[in-house]
């Protein structure tokens, strides 16, 4: 089909959420406590639906289920990705998540969750934890048990334009005045490790200390961006990362750029500027997928896209 998926995003506030998606992206969000845009979901807690064309008003989860040929044809049971923006005002908790193997056996069946994290924005001096500083698994139950939270986990400064992959088993938090793109299999199991004491009408959140300590790897080990540059006409495309469930792209046209190609779909988020694809208008904050059969595609304007799309 040679039509472009336009997507209505999903909203969704937050203890630690703030505005900004409203302000960066003029987004109607639903209060000024609004965490995550789900741009593009198919999952049961926040499907997106067609926001034009021959598939208005249908849900993503309904085109996967009725209409596999838009994406390929490919197999599982659910659409694979879940993209979305996070605005964190204030720290999110230090969390964990499964792998495909536990969260299956654990949580009725669900994926596990690998992400990835493009800082869109970020206040001056802030950072993120990614990973943990003890020695082996014995060392992550003593710490955690024992609340030693300063000296387990691992805190990176963080600017504008970094990128990190953040795979099953991984100690990590978002933290304040971050704004992020994250790229993630399609999955809403998060492992809270420690939350700060907070409260949220008037009880603490629930944490999940044994769970956490059966998937934290242990010792932690990095994952290095990939970071790979092509030029393309008036576009650099840098490949940010390549994982088993999908591979995540940078695109920065000025001018002019056909781009190939022939994946079985591609998720495509226009993160600043305006321009067009094949003709059809296109601006910051707009989310769409390029469906299987629609062959290569031409990009006008000044544009900061990241995209994604899955094996076959």
């Amino acid at each position: 089909m040679r039509e472009l998926l336009f997507m209505n995003p999903v909203f969704k506030e937050t203890i630690w959420g703030g505005d900004r998606l409203k302000k960066d992206y003029g987004y109607d969000i639903p209060s000024d406590h609004t965490g995550e845009c789900w741009a593009i979901s198919a999952h049961p807690n926040g499907t997106g639906t067609v926001a034009s064309g021959t598939y208005a008003g249908w849900k993503l989860s309904e085109l996967w289920d009725k209409h596999r040929e838009l994406f390929g044809g490919i197999e599982g049971k659910e659409f694979p990705l879940l993209i979305k923006i996070i605005d964190a005002k204030a720290d999110l908790s230090i969390q964990v998540h499964p792998d495909d193997a536990y969260a299956a056996v654990n949580e009725n069946g669900s994926l596990g969750k690998t992400e990835c994290w493009y800082i869109l924005d970020c206040d001056p001096g802030a950072d993120i934890i990614v990973g943990h500083n003890a020695k082996n698994h014995e060392e992550v139950e003593e710490m955690i048990r024992d609340g030693k939270w300063d000296e387990f986990i691992r805190v990176l400064p963080v600017h504008k334009g970094d990128f990190f992959q953040i795979n099953p088993g991984t100690v990590h938090a978002i933290r304040t005045g971050t704004l992020i793109l994250e790229t993630q299999q399609s999955s809403d199991v998060t492992y809270r490790l420690y939350d700060y004491d907070r409260l949220q009408n008037g009880k603490p959140r629930e944490l999940h200390i044994d769970k956490s300590i059966d998937v934290i790897k242990a010792p932690f080990v990095p994952v290095t961006a990939d970071g790979e540059e092509t030029k393309v006409g008036d576009a650099t495309i840098t490949k940010l990362v390549t994982c088993p469930f999908y591979s995540v792209y940078k695109t920065c046209v000025n001018g002019r750029a056909t781009i190939k190609n022939d994946k079985p779909f591609v998720n495509v988020s226009i993160l600043d500027g305006e321009g067009t694809v094949d003709g059809v208008a296109v601006k910051k904050g707009d989310h769409f997928i390029i469906p299987a059969g629609y062959g290569d595609y031409t990009l006008e304007g000044n544009m900061f896209i990241i995209s994604s799309d899955v094996p076959r």
